[in-house]
């Protein structure tokens, strides 16, 4: 049997306060680690949200991947601790302190945790310098949010850095963070159930209608975390305005649909139906199992949704739950 990988997990080392603060005196992210079991996010003196141990503590996070019949799981920061809107060479000090966290992290469990770093995305120079670094060190990708403030994916300097990433074999993971209308979402996690997801639609829809995908190299391996959040089933949508509507046409030669070759997504979309539809748009080759693990919103048993899915067949099953990640990732 191929080995079973989830590629998208979440890791929150132990920063302290005092670490937290030399980065942002007052709104610094850090861990409370609680009692040990149960902790709290937190950005500065305000607390963000609560965890367990399972963000910080290797021995759990082994303990939950065997008890899910896990060989392999890839760890990405918290996108709380991108650091994007703050001093860009202080980010890029913050970024190297929590790479060197995460490698710290998986030096104890070298065959079954492997790990992302991220990068200052605000400074194309910096974010470039500190990913060569980082993979020279052992990490194996490189998690980035999906805007820049107001600069979305086909930014020309973020189509910069994901050009280095792309003539340097490094792959990408995008995950949505700091999500739009927040105030107009402040109950029921519709942050997290309404601007994720769109978040994510509009991060694969700027790189296809800008042209960026035209402007990259196609060796780049870009994946989408929560299935590619809408864009799978409002993809017929987007066609339909393609076909149209010039303004949507403007700088976009093919059919939207025509680009699902150029990026990858992952499985937790936490359905069988949703699930079927995503690999009927993405095809079994397109499509990497990841989790979104250890939070609330993850899948609460990893691989359960590929493992017992009525649509795939044994050898597409193989694929997400493994071989994909091990060709996307090279390992």
């Amino acid at each position: 049997m191929s080995l079973v990988v989830d590629m998208h997990t979440h890791f929150y080392p132990v920063i302290d306060r005092d670490q937290a603060r030399r980065y942002d005196p007052d709104t610094g992210p850090w861990l409370d680690v609680g009692d040990g079991e149960r902790g709290m996010l937190m950005r500065g003196d305000e607390p963000f949200r609560p965890v367990y141990n399972a963000c910080w503590d290797v021995a759990r996070r082994i303990e939950e991947m065997d008890r899910d019949r896990i060989d392999l799981q890839i760890m990405c920061a918290t996108p709380l601790l991108f650091g994007y809107l703050g001093d860009a060479r202080r980010t890029a000090e913050w970024a190297r302190m929590i790479n060197d966290m995460a490698l710290e992290m998986c030096a104890s469990a070298r065959d079954r945790l492997k790990t992302l770093c991220q990068v200052p995305l605000q400074d194309v120079e910096l974010a470039c310098a500190e990913v060569d670094r980082a993979r020279e060190d052992g990490h194996i990708g490189v998690q980035i949010g999906n805007h820049v403030g107001d600069r979305n994916l086909d930014d020309e300097g973020i189509v910069d850095f994901l050009t280095h990433c792309a003539n340097t074999n490094m792959p990408v993971l995008v995950h949505p963070w700091d999500m739009m209308a927040r105030e107009r979402m402040p109950k029921y996690m519709l942050q997290w159930l309404v601007g994720m997801p769109a978040e994510t639609q509009l991060g694969i829809l700027s790189l296809i209608l800008s042209g960026a995908f035209e402007r990259i190299p196609r060796t780049l391996r870009i994946c989408f975390a929560h299935g590619g959040g809408n864009f799978a089933f409002q993809l017929g949508r987007v066609d339909n305005a393609w076909q149209c509507r010039d303004i949507v046409r403007e700088h976009c030669p093919n059919p939207p649909s025509s680009y699902v070759d150029r990026f990858h997504v992952d499985s937790a979309v936490f359905s069988d139906a949703s699930l079927a539809l995503l690999v009927e748009v993405m095809g079994t080759g397109n499509v990497l199992l990841g989790s979104d693990y250890p939070f609330p919103l993850g899948e609460q048993r990893v691989g359960e949704l590929v493992r017992t899915s009525a649509h795939l067949d044994d050898a597409a099953r193989r694929r997400i739950l493994g071989e994909n990640a091990i060709s996307f990732f090279a390992l």
